[in-house]
């Protein structure tokens, strides 16, 4: 990658919400890591559940959603818009994913492999202990905006499908 895209990259990084986080100086860092950039077509996967992948990702252009894949058909949990975090939690313990990701509309995510972040542990220590707080507090809002639409979809159904009140 040249600076002219490493530094494009900084910029997304830094406006996401990992920015708020990380700082310039960390998106700077990060960026310079980023692995590849990954086009996917509308209703590609990113990835499947109970795949297991060695990367994180960033939205960059475009959505993704969250699926919960089932024999049923494929239900849309979550919405993830560009600068979100994608496969955080799976790249930091190495277990399998719990739901599939896919593309909604064409849309493009930044990769980012253990290899290439593992150094940072011992290089960026503070960098790579913000990156971890970010990771939390999207964890935090992504199950709050899954128990909301949870509890209304269990709302809409004790009305008998005739909405609220």
């Amino acid at each position: 990658m040249n600076q002219h895209e490493i530094d494009k990259i900084a910029a997304l990084i830094y406006a996401a919400p990992l920015g708020e986080y990380i700082g310039r100086d960390g998106a700077a860092i990060l960026a310079e890591r980023a692995g590849c950039v990954r086009r996917l077509q509308d209703k590609e996967y990113l990835y499947r559940k109970d795949e297991t992948t060695n990367s994180f990702y960033i939205v960059s252009e475009g959505r993704l959603a969250l699926i919960k894949e089932t024999s049923g058909g494929d239900q849309v949990l979550h919405v993830l818009e560009k600068g979100d975090l994608v496969g955080e939690l799976s790249f930091i313990d190495q277990m399998p994913h719990n739901l599939g990701v896919m593309a909604l509309g064409n849309a493009t995510v930044l990769c980012f492999s253990a290899d290439g972040m593992r150094p940072l542990i011992t290089e960026h220590p503070e960098l790579v202990y913000n990156f971890m707080r970010a990771v939390i507090k999207r964890v935090h809002s992504v199950v709050a905006a899954v128990s909301a639409q949870q509890m209304a979809l269990e709302q809409y159904i004790s009305t008998g499908a005739k909405g609220r009140g």
